[in-house]
């Protein structure tokens, strides 16, 4: 099925945020799907600054900023305070980023997930602490480098599976996204937008800064981490039903890797070893789909 992005636009260009950045775009996109009848939740991250200080915020929608760790119990607040109030048509959005999601907000959203409350939560992932200094997260990829984790001591440990988590709290709907794959996101979200409860859109938007690469090559980028299988792009709904929603080319890892400053050290032994690592977890994926994964 063909989706059409809508033309209307709630996002305005006079935004804070650095050339080439992937979280306005993602934004954009996501109000175009979800329409002006959204409040955003936004807890300190990249874009608690990109969107603007009151009252000249690019955005055409309500804002609330909340504390880092609190964007899921932040949403959950004003989506019971409109229904007290009888207002069932506006839709309540957390936007954080990878650190307030995989590690500081985990908490807040684990408790959100398990009651099921009613909001669609965004994590805008670029795997690492971007706004304060390209810090790593658990969501900073095995081996990449960040100002925490330098050359001679990169990530030992893989990227956390936050879609996986959250199936398993159960909730109706989880989604893996990226900005370079416009129409796949916005019917991700328009499909979220018509399901009640707890809905998780985990959203890849790269960083230039952090991911060491030129400001008009963002896109690029981002399409090689699908195309490579490094990031699929799939659905879980009712925390057992994965459907892969786009069918990657499987180039080879190494076009994704070399694009990129921050993997500029890495050994071909340990590219070899990166490959393997996401050819078993697409074969694992796989098989989730046909039904046949633990």
């Amino acid at each position: 099925m063909k989706i059409h992005i809508p033309k209307e636009e709630h996002m305005g260009p006079g935004h804070l945020a650095c050339a080439g950045c992937g979280s306005p775009l993602g934004l954009r996109l996501a109000l175009k799907a979800l329409g002006e009848e959204t409040v955003i939740v936004i807890p300190a991250s990249c874009m608690s600054i990109i969107v603007g200080p009151f009252p000249y915020s690019a955005i055409g929608v309500p804002i609330v900023h909340v504390a880092f760790e609190t964007a899921a119990c932040s949403a959950s607040g004003i989506r019971a305070s409109l229904d007290m109030q009888g207002d069932r048509k506006t839709t309540v959005v957390a936007w954080a980023g990878d650190g307030g999601t995989f590690d500081i907000g985990i908490q807040a959203l684990s408790g959100a997930a398990e009651r099921n409350d009613d909001f669609i939560y965004i994590c805008s992932d670029n795997e690492a602490y971007m706004n304060t200094g390209i810090q790593r997260s658990s969501a900073t990829p095995y081996l990449a480098w960040t100002t925490t984790t330098p050359v001679g001591n990169p990530k030992e440990r893989p990227k956390k599976d936050m879609m996986a988590i959250m199936a398993d709290h159960g909730i109706p709907y989880a989604a893996a996204a990226c900005v370079a794959y416009p129409e796949d996101f916005i019917g991700k979200l328009k499909k979220a937008k018509g399901i009640k409860g707890t809905r998780f859109i985990h959203l890849l938007t790269p960083c230039p800064a952090g991911w060491r690469i030129a400001s008009n090559e963002s896109i690029k980028v981002a399409r090689l981490a699908v195309e490579t299988k490094v990031f699929p792009l799939y659905e879980i709904e009712g925390g057992e039903v994965h459907t892969i929603t786009y069918q990657p080319k499987g180039t080879p890892v190494e076009a994704y890797l070399s694009q990129q400053g921050r993997f500029r050290h890495l050994t071909k032994e340990e590219v070899a070893t990166i490959q393997e690592n996401v050819d078993r977890r697409w074969d694992r994926l796989v098989k989730r789909c046909e039904g046949r994964a633990n």
